[in-house]
């Protein structure tokens, strides 16, 4: 029998769970079950507490819905503070350790701050050919790699079939990565609509996605921080930076990150 919470991070959704005695052992194939929307509790991904190890205060696994463990996920690392904040605390603020470096969390009038590891393989105005087209393509690495696509029609474009090709590109082997279509609603504020990797499908949010599409909306037009991006699940993020001699550092993303049940399966 396995304990677990259900958790929403604007839309992207979570199976949590508590793993700090170290006696949980699950299987890739056991972690896509639990996400099965039809055999399952149903989830995007999959978020384990555990005990810390180089420092911070815990230590975050996160596993998508394939059951693969990712390096990190903006969305579940708020969701995972809230998480551990409600197994441990209460805390004013939270570290954690992931794969994308130790990332720190403080909790503001119900939403949820975390300080995002430092973007990296900043690359803009790239050329990638897909079936039908030649796409301009920014990219950047904000904890996991994302591919930047603006569009005029964000409503029209076919975030599955275009998604896809760019997913699995030989330009962004061997890994792959995660793409965002993007549409400027103002002068610091985007829609946006992702493709990630691991689902393989349109999720409802990605703050990775999120910060990274921020990123890429300053380095094009100088759009000042914050940054308010609005995703496809319908919630408003903020995303905070600062640019230091041609490094993006101090990136912040504020969003909600709610319960939403209990239960054991």
């Amino acid at each position: 029998m396995l304990e677990f919470s259900k958790m929403n991070g604007a839309g992207y959704d979570f199976v949590m769970l508590d793993n700090r005695k170290g006696d949980l052992h699950l299987t890739q194939d056991e972690i896509a079950r639990l996400c099965d929307r039809h055999r399952g509790v149903g989830a995007d991904g999959v978020l384990v507490v555990e005990p810390a190890q180089a420092g911070a205060d815990f230590r975050m696994r996160y596993y998508n819905a394939d059951g693969g463990e990712a390096e990190m996920c903006g969305n579940g690392a708020r969701c995972f503070a809230r998480f551990a904040n409600s197994l441990a605390g209460p805390f004013e603020k939270v570290t954690f350790e992931t794969q994308a470096g130790i990332i720190g969390a403080e909790f503001i009038d119900g939403r949820v701050r975390i300080a995002m590891s430092d973007p990296k393989e900043l690359r803009i105005d790239e050329s990638v050919s897909v079936r039908l087209e030649t796409l301009t393509v920014h990219s950047v690495n904000t904890g996991v790699p994302h591919a930047i696509i603006f569009v005029e029609d964000l409503e029209g474009v076919a975030v599955r079939e275009l998604g896809s090709q760019v997913r699995n590109h030989p330009h962004f082997a061997p890994k792959g990565t995660n793409v965002n279509f993007v549409k400027k609603l103002g002068q610091n504020q985007i829609a946006i609509r992702t493709y990630e990797r691991g689902v393989e499908d349109e999720t409802l949010a990605c703050g990775t996605g999120v910060c990274a599409s921020a990123i890429i909306l300053h380095e094009l037009t100088g759009a000042a921080a914050p940054i308010s991006v609005t995703v496809r699940g319908g919630e408003t993020m903020e995303v905070g930076f600062e640019k230091i001699n041609g490094e993006y550092k101090n990136v912040t993303l504020t969003g909600p990150a709610d319960f939403v049940f209990q239960g054991k399966i």
